[in-house]
């Protein structure tokens, strides 16, 4: 059976877009679920564009995703360097190999030649390829040239009719006319390599099997399948995977929300939801089923069952999902997570106790369900801190005008006054005490005591609500949260100073 090699070769130009990281998920998936290899190789020879930092991310956000490689930069390997810029004198020789076979040739046309001729082309017929005005020039004139200071980059000499045919396992047979590739450059006159050469030689000597890519690089492939002969190596199987949009059918930009890893990272998506999501991008598994592990998708993964179709990115989804495997978490790892976030918000402090822990594995038992993101935990936390009945809208004011609002909230202020420890079972008992008093029961009952403590006529539940401010207030936090009592008596201030409420009330 043959032995599974795939690589993931990125740039390291800047951070890793969760397009790139689908593509390397792909990857890696195919060579777990083969017992394969899963190589990551940095092709760091845009010297201008590469930068280390940009590489240590990478592969930073590539294990935080759950992404390990069997050869690498740093894990080393029978195959290596992994890295393209210490590979240059692989390619002088390859290059050099090339020129010895007449296969390639030197081109000393300079940008403005080939503008010009691309102009002309293109003014002519409609097609800009390079018309092989250097093929002809002989090893030695070449040569002599360079020896005389001459600026010369490399082309591969291609043929200039027929069709070049090669199967992609998604896209099945894929034609391309050879008088439309022309001469592709293989080496600049810097002397450093083009892409397209490159990764042919990397990509044989290191004995990849499969390249698994976007389909951005289809037009790329016949002048690789055009290495590939030239040196005579057999190619690799190709996979060319539809693009990753936006739900406007654009490609996936900034525009559209989140796109580096990095952020979603920092936004608090669990890496598990998003390697899910990303598995699903193009790709479905038979079994009724999205929220997957990622042993299960070892398991299900086919990659004869890519999509052509473009892959629609729907954050709603990808938060959906990333509560689904939220729900998977212990109450104190998610407690964990939120943290950060609460912490930025400045409502927890640095220093955390026990009882801080305790009150925040509270509030995120209840507030879970509401936040797609462990990032937006501090705005509906944030709902406990936010009180004041002069922000009260003109609707919720209204309420709070009704004969038996004034009677409840004033013998409730009375009755909470004389509870030192006041919690929900507390409160079931002076409620029950306040509807024998007043008559008052039901909505009218319960409704304006909702407003006086929260300030709103709907939201979270009292049972969930009395205990965490209550807990809340007797803790050191950065922002005071106010306990009942205190809101209670605020609220009762409040009515009697915009008359909602008689003195008498007030003061019985």
């Amino acid at each position: 059976m043959e032995n599974i090699r795939v690589r993931f070769a990125p740039s390291p130009t800047g951070l890793l877009h969760v397009g790139n990281a689908r593509t390397a998920l792909f990857n890696w998936l195919f060579a777990r679920q083969q017992n394969g290899t899963f190589i990551l190789r940095v092709e760091d020879t845009d010297i201008k564009r590469s930068a280390l930092e940009y590489e240590e991310k990478l592969k930073k956000d590539l294990l935080w995703l759950g992404l390990d490689w069997d050869e690498g930069p740093d894990v080393g390997g029978a195959f290596g360097p992994y890295r393209q810029s210490l590979r240059l004198n692989t390619y002088k020789d390859y290059t050099q190999r090339l020129l010895d076979m007449g296969k390639a040739y030197h081109c000393f046309c300079s940008q403005e030649d080939l503008e010009a001729e691309r102009k002309k082309a293109l003014a002519k017929n409609g097609v800009a390829i390079y018309s092989g005005k250097c093929a002809n020039i002989s090893a030695a004139e070449a040569l002599q040239r360079i020896k005389d200071g001459e600026k010369a980059s490399v082309r591969l000499r291609t043929p200039d009719r027929g069709e070049l045919t090669f199967r992609d396992l998604v896209r099945d047979e894929l034609k391309f006319d050879l008088g439309l590739i022309g001469d592709p450059i293989i080496v600049r006159s810097t002397g450093h390599p083009a892409y397209n050469f490159a990764v042919v030689v990397d990509d044989s000597l290191m004995k990849i099997t499969h390249v698994i890519r976007g389909e951005d690089h289809i037009s790329n492939t016949p002048r690789q399948v055009l290495v590939y002969q030239a040196l005579s190596c057999v190619p690799p199987q190709f996979v060319h995977l539809s693009m990753v949009m936006g739900r406007d059918k654009t490609r996936l930009s900034k525009r559209h929300g989140a796109t580096a890893v990095d952020q979603f990272q920092k936004d608090g998506v669990l890496s598990s939801a998003l390697f899910n999501y990303l598995a699903l991008l193009g790709w479905a598994p038979q079994e009724d089923k999205e929220v997957l592990s990622r042993e299960e998708l070892i398991r299900l993964f086919d990659l004869k069952k890519v999509s052509r179709s473009a892959a629609i990115f729907d954050y709603d989804k990808l938060y959906w999902i990333n509560r689904q495997h939220a729900k998977t978490l212990s109450v104190r790892q998610m407690a964990e997570m939120a943290y950060p976030h609460m912490k930025m918000a400045e409502l927890l402090p640095e220093e955390m106790t026990d009882a801080h822990w305790d009150w925040l594995e509270t509030a995120v038992k209840i507030f879970i369900e509401r936040v797609d993101r462990f990032a937006d935990f501090p705005s509906q936390v944030a709902m406990l801190f936010q009180y004041s009945p002069l922000e009260m809208d003109e609707e919720t004011k209204k309420e709070m005008e009704g004969d038996c609002a004034s009677k409840v909230i004033s013998l409730f202020g009375q009755k909470i006054a004389d509870v030192k420890q006041f919690d929900f079972e507390r409160f079931v008992t002076i409620t029950q005490e306040i509807k024998q008093d007043t008559g008052c029961k039901g909505k009218d009952l319960y409704h304006p005591l909702r407003i006086a403590l929260t300030t709103r006529g709907s939201g979270l539940d009292l049972d969930k609500f009395i205990p965490l401010v209550e807990k809340g207030a007797r803790l050191n936090l950065p922002r005071s949260l106010k306990n009942c009592s205190q809101r209670i008596s605020e609220m009762l201030g409040y009515l009697k100073q915009h008359g909602s409420i008689r003195n008498e009330e007030a003061e019985s």
